[in-house]
């Protein structure tokens, strides 16, 4: 029998509500899968005891489990979790780093949201296409943001038309506030097509298992001339 949505939320809040299976979680919010044995030192107890805390999260669908011989890696259990994770640390009004400094080593810099670009690299090209005026914010919806005429003419050289995928349904482009820099990246329809012409000009590459993004030395030199961004 399906649970009810009181149900779910409940037992998510009582599930992380432990402070050493909160630690598991952050710890793999970068989307790296990572054994038990790693997952205990970050979170402090007995690999035994880690073991109960990894099948109570296992068993909530907040971590997914696979085998690679004879060790066992855990990840978490899709973007939802990781989105509902970062949205609860925002509402905390912080970031994971003071509860593990390590996390935001790579993930910081360049990672995936979704199918968007976020971290020190998102934001930073939110805020080149904003200040160069390639995008105003939507007279009819101030979540929203639209194509200038200068954007739509500089984002057509880059290869995207800005014609095609307003045509998709979806938000155009929007802002999606950062987890780890707490300003806005770019979201919606816009931000899949600059993560995909990001990848597709070796701007970045994605990792093979986790959400990291390592920004290229070309990509670095081209982002700089392109839209003025520095990491």
């Amino acid at each position: 029998m399906a649970r009810s949505i009181e149900a779910i939320v409940s037992a998510f809040g009582t599930t992380i509500g432990e402070p050493s299976r909160l630690r598991i979680l952050f710890f793999l919010m970068d989307g790296n899968a990572r054994t038990s044995t790693e997952l205990a030192s970050v979170a402090g107890v007995a690999p035994s005891t880690t073991s109960v805390h990894l099948a109570r999260l296992k068993k909530e669908h907040l971590v997914a489990m696979s085998r690679l011989g004879k060790h066992h890696y855990y990840r978490l259990e899709g973007h939802a979790v990781a989105a509902a994770l970062e949205a609860l640390t925002l509402f905390a009004g912080g970031t994971p780093d003071a509860l593990l400094p390590d996390i935001a080593s790579r993930v910081r810099v360049a990672r995936t949201c979704y199918d968007h670009i976020a971290g020190q690299l998102g934001v930073s090209l939110h805020d080149s296409l904003r200040e160069d005026g390639w995008l105003v914010i939507d007279a009819t919806d101030d979540k929203s943001y639209e194509p200038t005429d200068k954007g739509k003419e500089n984002l057509g050289r880059l290869g995207i038309n800005v014609n095609a995928i307003r045509a998709m349904r979806r938000r155009f482009a929007c802002p999606c506030i950062d987890w780890s820099e707490r300003r806005p990246h770019i979201g919606g329809s816009l931000g899949s097509e600059l993560l995909s012409l990001a990848l597709k000009k070796n701007w970045v590459v994605q990792d093979l298992d986790g959400r990291a993004l390592t920004v290229t030395r070309s990509g670095r030199r081209d982002l700089e001339s392109r839209f003025g961004v520095e990491l």
